[in-house]
């Protein structure tokens, strides 16, 4: 159920949560992580003393979300605001949760026939995407700590902040819609030509977000993509 929030709705506009250096930190930040995973060539790659390639990044990763939304947390605190407020939403009841797990079944089933036809179409490289995935089982539980990780602070951050941010300042919701999907896209350099196709998922994922008035229907889905690609890699070794 959607909870009380600082949401855009149909009656009243987004209010922005933080100033604009805040959110120009913010983008930084990403930048920052976008770029090494383009120098990369694929994850961000810290070379943490005694892991292998792949381990060094989930964790890289994981570091660069979490300090992304305690930067956001941190904003909110300053506005007296909780993590709530950009609607997060709630499960009051089973039938709730499984609503939203409906949805975002759907929504995962509907987004990948697409963005695998997309990347297909654009012909990114497919071997980088193959190399990033986990080759053995203790890589594939630190690859579902980091998709449970980005399902939750990827989404808190573009469909929750960044969402907000963009529609306030626009005053409208569209373009607050597609310019975090454009920021979402551009985060992710080790797609190359695939950024574009995850411009397209990131503002699905924004009208998901607005649709339901709540960041949990794409938390879930976004935990389904990335575990299923986890398990969909290593077994496809």
């Amino acid at each position: 159920m959607p909870s009380s929030s600082i949401a855009p709705s149909a009656r009243e506009p987004a209010r922005a949560v933080a100033p604009w250096w805040h959110t120009g930190l913010v983008l930084v930040v990403l930048a920052a992580g976008s770029f090494a995973s383009l120098l990369q060539n694929g994850l961000p790659n810290a070379h943490l003393p005694g892991l292998n390639t792949r381990l060094s990044s989930y964790l890289t990763v994981i570091g660069e979300e979490w300090l992304l939304a305690w930067l956001i947390w941190l904003a909110l605190r300053r506005r007296l605001l909780a993590v709530d407020d950009l609607a997060l939403g709630g499960w009051r009841t089973f039938g709730a949760f499984a609503r939203d797990l409906g949805i975002a079944v759907a929504f995962t089933v509907l987004t990948v026939l697409l963005t695998n036809l997309l990347m297909f179409y654009i012909g990114t490289q497919v071997a980088v995407i193959a190399d990033i995935v986990p080759h053995s089982g203790l890589e594939l539980a630190a690859w579902f700590a980091m998709a449970a990780s980005a399902s939750f602070c990827e989404e808190l951050t573009f469909r929750g902040y960044l969402l907000h941010q963009f529609s306030a300042w626009t005053g409208s919701r569209i373009a607050g819609i597609v310019m975090q999907g454009v920021m979402f896209g551009l985060s992710h350099g080790f797609y190359h030509r695939g950024m574009a196709v995850i411009m397209v998922h990131g503002c699905l994922l924004g009208v998901l977000a607005q649709w339901r008035r709540s960041l949990r229907p794409g938390m879930l889905a976004h935990m389904l993509q990335d575990g299923l690609g986890g398990i969909l890699g290593l077994l496809s070794r």
